[in-house]
């Protein structure tokens, strides 16, 4: 009577496991992909009068059910009850075109944390459209333009740029830039330069061209990296002296470039340079360097 009894235990725990493991499987199948070794789902936990009866269903019924599937029972002994509970869960060997080892997650999430911290420090940068009132050569240096740039302040910034080998002075006057306002001013040939005009240069570095603005936009616009809804979100610009101090311009710079349709962007095309009107552009230059 009682070895009739552990078989028809044994049968029901076995249905029931079954059951839970087929429902299972048939959700994996229909399209849920996951991590070798990762994934665990708790499918039951069956209660249970002897623990050798775990024995009776343990290898030969995973096997019928499906080769891709591994259970494995754990037994949880109550304090308070001569109960044994075993609790059954399914693990699913992934598919070959679906897998991706623990190391390719731990590198894609630090991958994104890394694109947000960039992403952070460059949108700390004080970043504006500027319009160019007026613009002569440098008294002093030859390869230096002096500019005065309007970027909605109460009055013109004055900027020194080293633009006289590529672009011609006739064409920057009134032209719409791109100005880096946050850095400390400094002494340039007895100027004192407050900002920087950011311009695309090939590899080389013998084709430059200053970043165009969107049409629409206006002096003093700000200028960020990431998509049109951040602009809510943007800190305020960090003062010179942090920027200087923790050498934000200089971890930013050598990620910023042009993608192949001209495109001024940080690091990748997630994080575009724009401003409330648009994307900020080359004229030309495509797959360049920008400082």
């Amino acid at each position: 009577m009682v070895k009739k009894r552990e078989r028809e235990t044994t049968e029901e725990i076995d249905l029931e496991l079954t059951k839970s493991m087929a429902a299972t499987i048939a959700a994996f199948s229909g399209g849920l992909k996951m991590k070798a070794g990762v994934l665990a789902v708790q499918i039951s936990s069956l209660p249970l009068r002897r623990p050798n009866l775990i024995a009776s269903f343990s290898s030969k019924k995973v096997a019928a059910i499906s080769s891709s599937v591994r259970v494995s029972g754990v037994y949880h002994q109550r304090s308070q009850s001569s109960w044994s509970r075993l609790a059954t869960f399914c693990t699913v060997a992934p598919d070959a075109g679906t897998t991706v080892s623990s190391d390719e997650s731990e590198k894609k999430s630090e991958s994104q944390k890394e694109e947000e911290s960039v992403k952070e420090t460059a949108n700390l940068l004080d970043i504006k459209v500027g319009r160019i009132v007026k613009a002569w050569q440098h008294e002093e240096a030859d390869s230096l333009y002096v500019e005065e740039v309007d970027v909605g302040e109460a009055e013109p910034r004055i900027i020194c740029s080293g633009l006289v080998k590529y672009v011609p002075l006739d064409l920057l006057q009134g032209a719409s830039v791109v100005v880096l306002a946050n850095l400390k001013p400094r002494n340039m040939r007895g100027v004192k330069s407050c900002g920087m005009l950011l311009a695309a240069s090939d590899s080389a570095h013998e084709n430059v061209e200053l970043l165009v603005p969107p049409e629409g936009s206006v002096p003093g616009d700000r200028v960020w990296f990431g998509n049109e809804d951040d602009l809510e979100q943007l800190p305020e610009p960090a003062p010179p002296n942090k920027v200087q101090k923790k050498k934000m311009w200089e971890s930013v710079q050598p990620l910023l470039k042009t993608d192949a349709s001209g495109v001024s962007m940080l690091k990748d095309e997630h994080l575009m340079m724009r401003t409330s009107s648009g994307l900020v552009t080359s004229k030309s230059l495509r797959n360049a360097n920008i400082s």
